[in-house]
């Protein structure tokens, strides 16, 4: 199995270029394959709302994955994955153009994994409407996948145009794009009919709803006419020092359940930025290795 890492930004106590370039040295290394990097433009201010249920706020720290990749495809050759990526709050053909241009950079080393979000005061200062996101992600998609590989192409959507024209220079093989999305059915339906794989949401682990989600997602695939045994799938645990087993175990179940890569996610287990997350990161590979 490929193993990847999941990029602790979250809990940065600062923005440092040389620690941040020493950390991702530091994990391939430590044999990682790939770095996933989670993607929040900016943070609803909790203060201002009661009750608020969000998985981040704005004290929350999250640097912007695609100028995060083009910063660091130099100094590592890991493959750089979004993990997810927040397409339908942004500009289609410009994510065409940037995603291109990492591709050209750093051939075969980007993995776009897209997802439909779920922080409504993003996408209202971003100018996108909320109700709507699941819609547009499948224009996006098919629409990206165009400008990849079209000339040109007039494109009239409900959500996007693109009047007669095209990207240069384009990128010599189409993006992989892998969907992030818990087990709604209608968005395991979707990873199925359009991604090349499925970032399944860390709540979704085999015996705790992994299963079912699966079978629908296989079942969207059958549905569209693609074979099943041909999507993607990557795992996700989460990593403790001191309940390092558990991540022994859990990358165990996921190979077991068909996945081809793992996550380990070191965020929330206490760890300190850097040098506890890379301790915890540094000790799971070796135990996994």
């Amino acid at each position: 199995m490929r193993l990847g890492a999941v990029f602790p930004q979250a809990e940065f106590t600062r923005v440092d270029p040389d620690e941040i370039i020493g950390f991702v040295r530091s994990l391939e290394d430590a044999g990682y394959d790939h770095l996933l990097v989670f993607d929040h433009v900016l943070g609803a201010d909790s203060r201002s709302r009661p009750g608020w249920q969000g998985a981040y706020d704005h004290e929350d720290p999250f640097l912007e994955p695609l100028v995060l990749f083009a910063y660091l495809l130099r100094e590592c050759s890991l493959e750089l994955v979004t993990d997810v990526l927040v397409l339908p709050q942004r500009q289609t053909t410009l994510v065409a153009k940037q995603t291109a241009t990492l591709e050209l950079l750093a051939p075969g080393r980007l993995r776009l994994g897209v997802g439909i979000g779920w922080n409504d005061v993003e996408y209202e200062a971003l100018g996108q409407p909320f109700g709507t996101r699941a819609a547009r992600i499948e224009e996006q998609i098919a629409l990206l996948r165009r400008l990849w590989t079209e000339d040109t192409l007039d494109h009239r959507g409900a959500t996007d145009t693109v009047p007669a024209a095209g990207i240069a220079p384009r990128p010599a093989r189409e993006i992989p794009i892998w969907i992030g999305c818990a087990g709604d059915p209608r968005a395991t339906e979707r990873v199925g009919r359009l991604a090349d794989g499925w970032l399944p949401m860390p709540q979704l682990q085999p015996g705790r709803g992994f299963e079912d989600a699966w079978a629908s997602v296989c079942a969207g695939a059958l549905e569209a006419g693609r074979d099943p045994d041909a999507l993607g799938l990557e795992g996700h645990v989460w990593a403790r020092a001191d309940a390092l087993d558990r991540v022994v175990d859990g990358v165990a179940r996921w190979r077991d359940a068909g996945a081809q890569s793992v996550a380990v996610n070191p965020l929330r287990a206490d760890a300190a930025w850097p040098d506890g997350h890379l301790d915890t990161l540094r000790r799971a590979a070796e135990l996994l290795r």
